[in-house]
């Protein structure tokens, strides 16, 4: 099946990320770096360390069909030295079982949701783990972002943060927040191996901002969590930057997919 194959690529392709990384002294293997053509470790040391043979740990990594078992993972997990985020991510791609495909649900919301978020006092706005928008207050449309005059195309989050210079210079922590947003993208990427929506969204942002590029080479991993951002409001005019912790809920009728912000103010 094409989703078992992009699922197998995938998963070779976030090893090699983790492998490359990882220096030979923190293993506690010698010798000179300057010797090796690439950084990280070979994938010969990455088979040792794990106890599996190379060419098992090779074909992993190029993406082929093999039947690894959980406590071949775990070993490799150990290996890389992963975070628990990773090694929850390492798991998500390996498991045969999980679904792989985008939900069409997740295009969609239930028109209750907007009557909800209506009624709260915060900035919030709900998307899916494509960050495209799908509903928003008040609010949000005043204090952060002018979802109101968006194009429905542009209303995407990961647009939004590399596209828009206005934007880029509103937020004062850009850089931080950019790097944690593309990790938890990432993950939600991940997770839907050749879905033509992702796609779409990192071939464009490829193509038309270099930063994002290097980032998204960088292959972190990332779960959503409060994550505080210092933005101009779109109604100042003196430039401060104010606090925010984002809260974020999931599973909204069970939708795991869907997800509310609320950006809450931080009293400094």
């Amino acid at each position: 099946m094409t989703t078992g194959i992009s699922r197998n690529k995938t998963l070779g392709e976030f090893l090699k990320s983790r492998r490359s990384r990882i220096q030979p002294e923190q293993v506690g293997i010698s010798g000179s770096y300057g010797q090796r053509r690439t950084p990280g470790l070979r994938r010969e040391e990455v088979a040792v360390l794990a106890g599996v043979s190379a060419t098992y740990y090779t074909w992993l990594e190029q993406g082929r069909e093999v039947n690894a078992s959980r406590e071949v993972m775990e070993s490799i997990a150990g290996a890389l030295q992963l975070s628990e985020e990773e090694k929850d991510h390492l798991f998500r791609l390996w498991d045969p079982n999980a679904e792989h495909e985008f939900p069409a649900s997740y295009s969609h919301l239930e028109a209750g949701w907007q009557s909800i978020i209506s009624q709260l006092a915060y900035p919030s706005f709900i998307t899916n783990e494509r960050s495209e928008v799908l509903a928003w207050n008040e609010a949000a449309n005043e204090k952060l972002f002018a979802f109101s005059s968006m194009n429905v195309n542009d209303r995407v989050m990961m647009r939004m943060l590399f596209l828009d210079a206005t934007l880029r210079e509103r937020m004062h922590n850009w850089d931080e927040f950019a790097r944690h947003s593309v990790a938890v993208f990432r993950t939600y990427y991940d997770k839907y191996p050749g879905e033509p929506g992702f796609y779409k969204i990192i071939q464009q942002l490829n193509e038309d901002s270099t930063d994002f590029q290097n980032i998204w080479n960088l292959h972190q991993i990332k779960q959503k969590k409060v994550n505080r951002i210092y933005l101009q409001t779109t109604d100042q005019t003196d430039g401060i930057a104010y606090a925010y912790d984002i809260f974020s809920m999931s599973n909204l009728n069970e939708q795991s997919g869907i997800h509310c912000c609320v950006y809450i103010p931080v009293v400094e």
